[in-house]
């Protein structure tokens, strides 16, 4: 555990989920924010989490905080919440994540902590601190959520389209109102903080993710692999982005005579993947080392259609060198330069174009993947964006 200053102020993380193992962007982004936040505060880290924490990951964190509070998600509150939520204005995300029993938990352990700040994470979180006014808060919007939904309304039919539509509609409403409880507010990106839509939305403060260039150096490997793709592979952007790989993209580079393989490699693979898995498309789960499902490609695309934020397998991607291909949608929150950091394609045939320009053009490849490291290095550090967190908070 963490030891105690008497120096330091107090600060209460709330997260909706334990932020380890790393397999989900909101879990990166906590455990790198906790990296930091811990050498200037004492953390108190309060979390709900839907499975058991292995007792590796749990000391992992520990050592990180004054004091670790874990709540599991109670499964008949989870569905009595969903049920109730069809009653109520509040998006089902919301209401999937608060329980009553935990919210007097951290009732309590506020009023004992009496913290000097709280930092809360996503709006999925932000029912169990709204309401205390006993010091500061700040909400990480982190994406803009209501938009990724909207975005899945237009992939989807029926009764799907409906609930969809739905909860499009409760997110954009409760970001908007979300706002007025908290004095602080941080996001990932410019995109994203225009889709919320409230009238003081330019107040929010930009808190991109980074790139860990410790971790992410490049070592030798054999390259089985002419394409990768990476990312938790049970979200919805994520399935959609791989099977439009294999479905639309493959088809194309065979029209161009190419015969590539292509490796789909991240956690918790969807089955409609692992069903299409194959020697030329290849879907793994997760891996100890992202490192090498990177490394054993040439290059990285990103056929990133719905979805919102900061993608940080592109990050991951550039900062080892790979070349990378991407939509416009990812880039408008990334800001790479097409044709020198980054290329963008929209479409199937210019992805399949893009990708052939990499593997004919010796020049045009290294160019990208050199550009493209030094971009994410230069704007794109954990440190540079915790330390902007971390002025909000202390209020400099």
């Amino acid at each position: 555990m963490h030891s105690s200053n008497p120096y330091k102020p107090v600060i209460a993380v709330v997260l909706s989920r334990f932020p380890y193992p790393l397999e989900k962007g909101d879990k990166l982004r906590a455990y790198y924010q906790l990296l930091d936040l811990c050498k200037v505060f004492d953390v108190h880290l309060i979390c709900t989490t839907e499975k058991e924490i292995r007792p590796e990951d749990l000391e992992k964190i520990a050592a990180l905080c004054k004091a670790v509070h874990i709540f599991k998600l109670k499964k008949i509150n989870l569905f009595l919440n969903l049920c109730w939520a069809l009653f109520d204005s509040k998006p089902f995300q919301v209401r999937y994540f608060h329980q009553k029993w935990i919210q007097r938990k951290i009732d309590q352990i506020l009023k004992d902590i009496k913290p000097t700040h709280i930092y809360c994470q996503l709006i999925r979180a932000s029912e169990y601190v709204k309401n205390y006014h006993a010091c500061l808060k700040t909400i990480d919007y982190m994406d803009a959520l209501s938009k990724g939904m909207e975005r899945r309304t237009e992939q989807v039919w029926g009764i799907k389209k409906w609930i969809f539509s739905s909860e499009y509609k409760r997110l954009a409403k409760y970001e908007r109102s979300i706002f007025d409880y908290f004095e602080n507010h941080t996001i990932i990106s410019k995109q994203d903080r225009n889709y919320i839509m409230h009238p003081q939305r330019e107040q929010i403060t930009l808190v991109p993710n980074g790139v860990d260039n410790q971790f992410f150096e490049t070592f030798a490997i054999e390259r089985n692999f002419d394409l990768v793709f990476t990312g938790n592979m049970g979200y919805p952007p994520n399935i959609d982005a791989a099977l439009f790989i294999e479905k639309e993209i493959i088809p194309e580079l065979k029209a161009l005579n190419l015969s590539l393989k292509c490796l789909v490699s991240g956690a918790n693979p969807h089955p409609s993947l692992t069903a299409i898995s194959k020697e030329n498309f290849k879907v793994n789960g997760w891996v100890e080392d992202i490192r090498e499902s990177y490394l054993s490609a040439k290059i990285f695309i990103a056929p990133m259609m719905i979805g919102t934020g900061l993608q940080n397998k592109l990050l991951e991607a550039m900062a080892m060198g790979l070349p990378c291909i991407t939509s416009a949608l990812a880039n408008n929150a990334l800001l790479a330069e097409s044709e020198k950091e980054i290329l963008i394609a929209n479409d199937a045939k210019t992805f399949a174009v893009q990708i052939n320009r990499l593997i004919k053009d010796p020049v045009l490849y290294k160019k990208i993947s050199e550009a493209g490291q030094k971009f994410v290095k230069e704007n794109y550090q954990w440190s540079s964006a915790n330390s902007v967190l971390i002025s909000k908070i202390l209020g400099n």
